[in-house]
Formats: structure tokens, C-alpha cells, sequence
């Protein structure tokens, strides 16, 4: 306490010092003293009210605990009480074990009384409920059924209660009762039957349905039941849980898989068409199921069942192994594209899943693929591989069936145009065309590399075409009467790389939709240029024709025979002109090659005689006579080219020209311009050699050596220059085996 008291004033000490720091304010000390007086009162006013919360706190909680000391007093009185009574009732109890016995026994008996009327009638009952379950009243059948099992399972009961042991007084009891279980097997037959036909009965009589699917319920929760009271008991009767509800699902799922599985009718070896037939079949009674399951079966079924969404999933897995047996079996390749195009395209279409009839209940984006990705593509590249080796077969084919015409004696058919042509492009496109358009069904990937495969195929094929129609020419070569519409058919060969050509080009703008399959399209082989090199050989064998009847004619040119009145280009322009009357069976393009061809070559083989020294002219009238007759007759080409290329647009006139300017020379008269004369021909046609000169010269039989020898060197000293437009004609002209040195001679 001294301490506390010192500390007490050292406060105070402490307060008062801060409160006269000036001398002003001792004249508020009185001020100051009441103040803290005031503080103070107020101070130990606080500290009684505590003080005195305290006691009374403190004095009930006293009283509290006299009380609890007077009931734990009490409550141990009352303990030894009843402990003295147990000891003395023991003996009692145990005198009261037949009264319980008898209580056990009054229930059983209780038990067997409520269900005697029952088990006198059990004979009864069986009989009429099975003629309840023949006669399909269902509802009433099961109505007595459901008495039966209910006596039996409540005399078991009680049993079980009384003991759980005695398995010969159960043994008897479920003797007694034997049928109901069979009973219950026959009444489960008739509803799995309903079941298997509910498609049909719905329709036909849904109360039939409702009727099964209300017992189902009842049953159902018979089970729940008996298991909540296992859970208490132990106690289980014979045949439960029926779990009717899932065995009807089970029923369900079976006869799905039945319907799915029992559309095919026929084989392969039967009907070509089975699979499509088959597929057809299974989607037309798919969509009628589904059909009926969401308009009528929902209705007879309660709404926890969920019947439509589980009959969808029933269908569809159903549907699925079945497309996974079709493709595990040796399919051919329509049989493929069939599969895969009722798989990919036709379940998911308007046509069946996507139906409005379904929508919305039916959500195509939920399904599951009918097949897995690794079995489609498995299917894709045997597709892709038999159609590989059918298109090599079919163009093989189709070529052989060709080549059969070529040799016929009937002229090929023309088109519309009047254009000789074979069937051979329009069998090949037609082909490619229907696999195309197969491979769309499926996906545009499959459609771009049926594409492809065709482009492939198609650059291989024409190889093939090409070396046929070379040997066709060769063979035609070698026996000229044989085959007899030879040029008719060839014609056609050469139209034909025409309408290949069109035809590719037709397929491509029309399968190749996007940049990235254009790009596919630009990696294939060049075909343009396979068949333009038919087409060129082509009309070059028919050149060939016309030429080998023309080499008589063009071998009497510049002879002694010609100069002395030969009519010879006069047969060469009634044959050229005869040729190129059937020749007006070949296209427009192949035709202007053949016509320009035909003109050049005539014109080389009229400059290759020239050139061939057959005569030489021994006077200035001979020359002049021999160079008018050139004009003259290459006037006459002249005209017959420009009849022949009438149409075309072409400038004819060059290649004759060439003979005028050759006659010029030949024609001169004054031996002094005659190097002028040849400078102006060799500027004229660069390609002219030392070789063609001489000869030129030799045929004039007028230039001595001295002169020859002057023309030669200076020619040699500045050759012309070739315009880029220049055609040469006379490169391909060999001057016979003399040297230079001999002609000068």
C-alpha cells in the first residue's frame, strides 16, 4: 500500500506542476480543486457500483452451487434406489421369457390369421391369375400376383423374426408358395413380348404398353422397398430385386440390335445392290422408329424414363456396330463409297438424324461418329487402292476397245460439228466424271485426291495412247491397203487430243474449287504436251500419206519430161487438194498446222528437185522457158493453198515466193548481175548454202568456173542475218553428194 500511495502522489505531484507553470495560474487553484474533486467523486462512484456487481455476482453464484450439491445428493440417492431394485428383479425377468415367447408366438399367429384367407386360396389365386396372364389382362394379373407375394414374403417374414435359422418351416413355407415365382417368370414373358413389339403397340393399342410399363413401376417399387427394409432386417424374399426396369431397358437394346441386324436381305452374290439396299432399309425404319418414339412412346412412359433419349442411344450404338461389321467384311469399292457415304453424309442429313420430325429432341452434334476415324481412313485407302487398280483396268480397256475400231471398215462417227472422233474421251471422262462425283458424296478431301489420282492415271494412259497410235501408223506404213478407213481413223486420233485436252480442263475448273486445290492440280504432269506430240505425229503420218502418193509426181519436177510439158504439179495439187477433202473432218487447230505443213513441204520438195541437178538448161531460152514454168506452176501452189487455207487467217504466200525467187535466178539473162542476183536470195533466205548455190548454178548450165568461184567466196565473206520471223525451208534441203570443187567443174 505505501507503494501504491507513493506512487499515487508522485502522480499528483506530477499533475499539479503541469498545471501552475506560469504564475497566472495560481489564481485558478480553487478552479483547479474542484475540479479534480469532482473527478474524484465520480471516480469512486464507478468503483463501489463495480464493487458491488462483484458481490452480488459472487453471492448467486454460491447459492447456485448449494443447489447442484443438494441434486448430486439426490441423484445419488435415487441411483442406489434402482440399483437396489435390478438386483431384486432379476429373478423376475427371467420368470417372463415364456410371456415373450408367447408375444413372439401371438404374432406369427397374428400374422398367419390376417393371411388366411389367402392361404387357403393360394390354388385358387395361381389358377386365375394364370388365365388373367393367357387372356393379356395384365393389370388384373399382377394385381394377384402381387397378393400372393405378399402373403408369402409376409409369413417369411415373420418367420425370419422368430428364427432366422430354422431354414425347414421357410423351406416349407416357400414351398407352399412355389408357383408364384413361376407366376411371376410367365407374367414377365408376356411384358418382355409387348416390349419387344412397343414400336408396333403403341400404335396399335398403347394401353396395352402403359398397362406393362405401370407394372414395371409397381415392381420397382416393391424392390425399393424390400432394400430399405434389408438394410433394417436383413430379411430378403425369394426372386427380389425383380429389377424389371433394367431387364426392360435390356429387352429394349436387343430388339433394336435385332431390327438393325434383320434389315439385310439379300447378298452380294444375290443382288449387286444389297449393301445400298440394306443401308436404305436400315435409315427408311431408323427414322420411322425414332419417329414413333417421340410422338407416341414418351407418352406412355413416365418422364424419369427418359425413353426417347435412350432409345436414340440404343439406335445409335446399335447402328454403329453394325458399320463396324459391314466394314470389317471384304467390301468392293461402290460398296465402299456406299458405306462411307450413309456413315459420313446420310445418318447426319435431313434425311434421317437431322429430320424435322426429330428436331429438337435429336441433336446431331452430340452423336458419336458411327465409325472411328482410324476405320474410315483404313476404308478410304482401300477405296483409293482397288479404285486405282480399276481405273488402270477400265482406261486399259477402253484403249483395247478402241484400237478394235481403228481397224474396222466403217469410217468412225463425227460430232456435232461433223468432226471425225471415237467414243474413247467420252468413255475415259465419263468414267472419271462418275468417280468424281462418287468421291463428292463422301468429302472434298477424297474428292481432290480421286482427282489426282485420275490426273495420274490420265497422264499414263495418253503415254500409252500415244505409242499405240505410233504403231498404228507404222503397221498402216508397212501394208498401205490395210486398214482401209486408215485416215479416217487417224483423223479421229488426232481430234480426240483435242477433246482431251477441253476435257481436262472441264474436269479440273470443275472439282477444283479453292487456290489450294488449284495448286494440287498444277503438280500433275503436263499433259498438253504428250498430246500435242500425238497430235503431231498424227498429222504428220497423214503428210506422210499424202506425200508418198505425191513422190512420183515430185520426182519428174525440173526433168527433161517436166520442162518438155509434164503435167506433174498439176496431179500433186488435184491429190493434195483430194487429201485435204477428208482432211476437213479434222478440227480447226490440227487442220491450219496441217495445211501451213503441207504448203511448206510441197515448196521444199519442188526446191529439193531444183536442188537435185536432175536437169541442167543449156541455152538462155531453155532458162527462160524452165524459170516461167516454175512461176507458173508455183503460182498454181499458190492458189491451191490459198483455197485450202481459206478461212484461217494465214498469210500463204511466203513459201511460194521462194520458187519465184529461185526461178529469178535461174531466169536471168545477162551473166554479169548474176552475183547480184544470188546476193539477193541468199538475203533473202539465210539458211541457203554454199552447197544450194552451186547447185543453183550448175542447173543454169551457163556460169564459168571463174564466175562460180567469185560468187562462192563472196557469198562466204558477209552471211545474211535471219529475221526472227524467218521459216528456213532450205535446211532441210540435202544437195546430192558432189563437192563444190566438182560442180564448178
Amino acid at each position: 500500500m505505501k507503494e501504491t500511495d507513493r506512487e499515487a502522489v508522485a502522480t499528483a505531484v506530477q499533475r499539479v506542476a503541469g498545471m501552475l507553470q506560469r504564475p497566472d495560474q495560481l489564481d485558478k487553484v480553487e478552479q483547479y480543486r474542484r475540479r479534480e474533486a469532482r473527478k474524484k467523486a465520480s471516480v469512486e462512484a464507478r468503483l463501489k457500483a463495480a464493487i458491488q456487481s462483484q458481490l452480488d455476482g459472487v453471492r448467486t453464484g454460491l447459492s447456485q452451487l448449494h443447489n447442484a450439491l443438494n441434486d448430486v445428493k439426490d441423484i445419488q440417492q435415487s441411483l442406489a434406489d434402482v440399483s437396489k431394485d435390478w438386483r431384486q428383479s432379476i429373478n423376475t425377468i427371467e420368470s417372463l421369457k415364456d410371456v415373450k415367447d408367447a408375444v413372439v408366438q401371438h404374432s406369427q399367429l397374428a400374422a398367419a390369421v390376417e393371411n388366411l384367407k389367402n392361404i387357403f386360396s393360394v390354388p385358387e389365386i395361381v389358377r386365375e391369375t394364370q388365365d388373367l396372364i393367357e387372356q393379356g389382362a395384365l393389370l388384373q394379373a399382377h394385381r394377384k400376383l402381387m397378393d400372393l407375394e405378399c402373403s408369402r414374403d409376409g409369413l417369411m417374414y415373420e418367420q425370419y423374426r422368430m428364427d432366422s435359422g430354422n431354414t425347414r418351416d421357410m423351406t416349407l413355407i416357400h414351398g407352399y408358395f412355389g408357383s408364384t415365382q413361376g407366376l411371376s417368370d410367365e407374367l414377365a414373358k408376356q411384358l418382355w413380348m409387348v416390349l419387344q413389339r412397343s414400336l408396333v403397340t403403341v400404335r396399335r393399342d398403347p394401353t396395352l404398353l402403359v398397362s406393362v410399363v405401370r407394372i414395371i413401376e409397381r415392381e420397382e417399387k416393391i424392390d425399393r422397398r424390400i432394400l430399405d427394409r434389408k438394410k433394417q432386417t436383413g430379411f430378403v424374399p425369394p426372386g427380389r430385386p425383380k429389377n424389371w426396369k433394367e431387364k426392360m431397358f435390356a429387352i429394349l437394346e436387343r430388339t433394336v440390335t435385332t431390327r438393325i441386324e434383320g434389315t439385310q436381305a439379300d447378298t452380294r452374290e444375290s443382288d449387286k445392290m444389297w449393301l445400298v439396299r440394306h443401308l436404305e432399309i436400315i435409315r427408311k425404319y431408323v427414322l420411322d422408329d425414332l419417329i414413333v418414339a417421340k410422338n407416341l412412346m414418351v407418352q406412355c412412359f413416365p418422364p424419369h424414363y427418359e425413353i426417347f433419349k435412350n432409345l436414340l442411344s440404343m439406335y445409335h450404338q446399335a447402328l454403329s456396330t453394325r458399320m463396324q461389321e459391314l466394314a470389317s467384311e471384304d467390301l468392293e469399292a461402290n460398296e465402299i463409297v456406299s458405306l462411307l457415304t450413309w456413315v459420313l453424309n446420310t445418318y447426319t442429313s435431313t434425311e434421317m438424324m437431322r429430320n424435322v420430325e426429330l428436331a429438337p429432341e435429336v441433336d446431331v452434334g452430340t452423336l458419336e461418329p458411327l465409325l472411328s476415324s482410324h476405320v474410315v481412313s483404313e476404308l478410304l485407302d482401300t477405296y483409293m487402292s482397288t479404285l486405282t487398280s480399276n481405273i488402270i483396268a477400265w482406261l486399259r480397256k477402253a484403249l483395247e476397245t478402241d484400237k478394235k475400231d481403228w481397224v474396222k471398215e466403217t469410217e468412225p462417227e463425227a460430232d456435232q460439228d461433223g468432226y471425225y472422233q471415237t467414243t474413247l474421251p467420252a468413255i475415259v471422262f465419263q468414267m472419271f466424271e462418275q468417280n468424281l462425283q462418287v468421291a463428292a458424296q463422301i468429302s472434298e478431301d477424297l474428292k481432290t485426291k480421286v482427282l489426282v489420282l485420275c490426273l495420274q492415271q490420265m497422264n499414263s494412259f495418253l503415254s500409252r495412247y500415244k505409242d499405240e497410235a505410233q504403231l498404228y501408223k507404222e503397221e498402216h506404213l508397212r501394208n498401205r491397203q490395210h486398214p482401209q478407213c486408215y485416215v479416217q481413223y487417224m483423223i479421229a486420233i488426232i481430234n480426240n487430243c483435242q477433246t482431251f485436252k477441253e476435257s481436262i480442263v472441264s474436269l479440273k475448273r470443275k472439282y477444283l474449287k479453292n487456290d489450294v486445290e488449284e495448286g494440287v492440280s498444277l503438280s500433275q504432269p503436263n499433259m498438253d504436251g504428250i498430246l500435242d506430240t500425238i497430235a503431231k505425229e498424227g498429222c504428220s503420218g497423214l503428210l506422210e500419206e499424202v506425200f508418198l502418193d505425191l513422190e512420183q509426181h515430185l520426182n519428174e519436177l525440173m526433168t527433161k519430161k517436166w520442162l518438155l510439158g509434164s503435167n506433174a504439179v498439176d496431179i500433186i495439187c488435184v491429190t493434195v487438194e483430194d487429201y485435204f477433202n477428208d482432211f476437213a473432218k479434222i478440227k480447226k487447230l490440227y487442220k491450219k498446222r496441217m495445211t501451213a505443213e503441207a504448203h511448206r513441204r510441197v515448196v521444199v520438195e519442188y526446191l529439193r528437185a531444183v536442188m537435185q541437178k536432175r536437169i541442167s538448161f543449156r541455152s538462155p531460152e531453155e532458162r527462160k522457158e524452165g524459170a516461167e514454168k516454175m512461176v507458173r506452176e508455183a503460182e498454181q501452189l499458190r492458189f491451191l493453198f490459198r483455197k485450202l487455207a481459206s478461212g484461217f487467217g494465214e498469210d500463204v504466200d511466203g513459201y511460194c515466193d521462194t520458187i519465184v525467187a529461185v526461178a529469178e535466178v535461174i531466169k536471168l539473162t545477162d551473166p554479169s548481175l548474176l552475183y547480184l542476183e544470188v546476193s539477193t536470195l541468199v538475203s533473202k533466205y539465210p539458211d541457203i548454202r554454199d552447197d544450194h548455190i552451186g547447185a543453183l548454178l550448175a542447173v543454169r548450165g551457163d556460169t564459168s568456173r571463174d564466175m562460180k568461184q567469185t560468187i562462192m567466196e563472196t557469198l562466204e565473206q558477209g552471211p545474211a542475218q535471219a529475221s526472227p520471223s524467218y521459216m528456213p525451208l532450205f535446211k532441210d534441203i540435202v544437195v546430192p553428194s558432189l563437192n563444190v570443187a566438182k560442180l564448178l567443174k
